[in-house]
């Protein structure tokens, strides 16, 4: 029997219609409000023009876009976490768009943005998955355009059970050395519904030039 994901320990799903499943409950990573990681840029004014949240989930971060007044778009594999969003958005007044779309055809949209934005998407890709993600990304992003990424981070214990990859700086290094300008990999948290302590992770920013 293949090993099922925990709530604890949620991630890569064996397929991605696997999604869905994990939100027929809360998941443990929508806290109902946007990452502080990701809010900080936010305040800083670091995040601008055109937005896409890439694995958006239920949307906090492109709400939080929207607050902005910015021209937002979120994009998830999960109908149920679309329709989630979408509930939101209408009971915000807030005007986002969002789609039924896969991250790993970026280039399928036939758009560009200023900001895209990562709260947990890339650390489910599969090794053979992130050379397509990343191509992707170099093509919708605008010249001077920022990728900002929240993920695993190697210094986060293994549990024992399946689990998204923890990334290392190495890992994050080598994966878009060809396509991006990394401009800093720092220390941060991701905030989950069942410990205070939350997931060591790493806050990226990266430029395209």
């Amino acid at each position: 029997m293949t090993e099922q994901p925990s709530p604890e320990d949620p991630g890569p799903p064996d397929s991605w219609q696997e999604l869905d499943d994990l939100y027929a409950v809360r998941p443990p990573w929508e806290i109902g409000r946007p990452q502080p990681a990701l809010l900080d840029l936010a305040r800083s004014g670091a995040i601008r023009g055109r937005v896409l949240d890439v694995g958006c989930g239920t949307g906090e971060h492109a709400l939080m876009c929207a607050g902005l007044g910015l021209d937002v778009t979120g994009i998830d594999l999960a109908a149920t976490a679309l329709r989630a969003a979408e509930d939101k958005a209408r009971g915000r007044g807030a005007t986002v768009r969002f789609l039924h779309h896969d991250a790993r055809r970026l280039t399928d949209l036939g758009e560009r943005f200023d900001t895209v934005l990562d709260s947990g998407l890339f650390h489910l890709l599969a090794p053979d998955d992130r050379p397509a993600f990343t191509s992707g990304l170099r093509e919708i992003l605008r010249r001077d355009g920022r990728y900002f990424m929240l993920c695993f981070s190697d210094r986060e214990p293994e549990s024992g059970r399946r689990g998204p990859h923890r990334l290392s700086r190495d890992d994050i290094t080598e994966t878009f050395e060809d396509a991006l300008r990394i401009d800093a990999i720092e220390p941060a948290t991701i905030e989950i519904t069942l410990d205070e302590v939350g997931i060591r992770a790493w806050r990226v920013a990266m430029t395209r030039v």
